[in-house]
């Protein structure tokens, strides 16, 4: 396939490896932003193949890891007491709420339904009209233009029917908490690149000014993540700071253009809580005013109160990269994708998924 194959060529790798263990002369810490990024590293065992003096954190970019816990119990309420039709992609239904997650619900009788895209809610919402359909739309910027898109698809259409529980996080300004926590450690970024394929990369350069770090915009594959490595290591070895953008295949410096003008039509920038981290300013979307009437919160004005996560839980350290999954008390025992204490342990970008899948192989330690 296409820009696959080549990413996973051997040599490459061998190639990238032995120039990274010849250069890397002092201790590094890098970050990986996304989720994917992290399972990459931990199934094709990279972890293992670097020097020892560098180390890769795991970061915050999972939107499935950090949605409130009290915005799952407002979906899981919507779809037991109001009684609408709660669709979702599947890596939403075995989060752990509160109470119970929208896949309890489902086996308590509630209409949950798993869907592949927001514009299968809208036709739901036309095949049902005496029935809403809220469609609970998380993701990081990549996911913002289908689920704009569905909402001025069913106002085009005139659906009245069907709204959008919206949890969309936007990845800057969690680099920017990262960096403030006085505790962190973190001196370079990989950046997600499916992002910046919408984004671009303009938000990034005050970042790396501001806070003197590199940021390389990375890809996802192999030869990806470890060219990706090694341009951050090279700049930390040489004393550097730059924005680089090793994704160039895919990403342009403006990204997807008309992407991005379905999100500014649709949503508008606020202060969003991130699930075990806390309230990051200006870190997220909610709908506008003018799409006010495709707003879930608006619609329902559902006041859920907010609950403690678990005490068991270090979700929050793993995410701010202050812990790794196996750090956490509870990891293989208590908290399984099974019977998860939290989300990370759930989500196809959790790390604690990752680490748990691929520990057994010894990918992971």
């Amino acid at each position: 396939m296409k820009f696959i194959q080549e990413f996973r060529d051997p040599e490459l790798v061998e190639k990238f490896v032995n120039e990274l263990h010849h250069i890397t002369t002092q201790p590094w810490t890098i970050m990986e932003v996304c989720g994917g990024q992290t399972h990459s590293l931990v199934k094709n065992g990279i972890l293992n193949m670097l020097p020892s003096q560098i180390t890769m954190v795991h970061g915050p970019g999972c939107p499935v890891c950090v949605t409130p816990l009290n915005l799952i119990d407002k979906a899981v309420y919507l779809a037991e007491e109001k009684g609408v039709i709660l669709c979702s992609f599947g890596d939403m239904l075995r989060v752990p709420g509160s109470k119970r997650s929208l896949l309890e619900a489902k086996a308590r009788g509630a209409d949950v339904r798993i869907l592949y895209s927001p514009l299968e809610a809208v036709t739901l919402a036309q095949k049902h009209p005496d029935r809403e359909v809220v469609f609970f739309a998380v993701g990081f910027e990549t996911t913002a233009p289908a689920n704009a898109l569905s909402v001025v698809h069913a106002r085009r259409a005139g659906v009245t029917n069907y709204s959008i529980l919206a949890s969309h996080v936007l990845v800057p300004p969690a680099i920017e908490a990262v960096l403030e926590d006085e505790l962190t450690q973190i001196q370079a970024f990989l950046g997600a690149g499916h992002v910046c394929a919408i984004m671009g990369i303009e938000e990034y350069y005050p970042l790396v000014e501001r806070y003197k770090v590199p940021i390389v915009i990375t890809g996802f594959e192999p030869v990806d993540l470890l060219q990706g490595i090694l341009m951050a290591v090279r700049q930390l070895e040489a004393g550097k700071y730059a924005l680089e953008n090793q994704y160039a295949r895919i990403v342009r410096p403006e990204g997807n253009p008309e992407a991005r003008k379905m999100i500014e039509q649709v949503f508008s920038i606020a202060d969003r809580e991130w699930r075990g981290i806390g309230t990051i300013p200006q870190s997220g979307y909610e709908v506008s005013e003018a799409f006010a009437a495709y707003d879930a919160n608006r619609k329902f004005s559902v006041q859920i109160e907010k609950v403690p996560e678990s005490s068991e839980c270090i979700a929050g350290q793993v995410l701010k990269g202050l812990k790794k999954p196996v750090d956490c008390p509870q990891f293989g025992k208590k908290c399984t994708p099974q019977n998860p204490l939290g989300a990370p342990m759930v989500s196809s970008e959790g790390a604690c998924a990752a680490y748990y899948h691929f520990a057994a192989a010894g990918i992971a330690d």
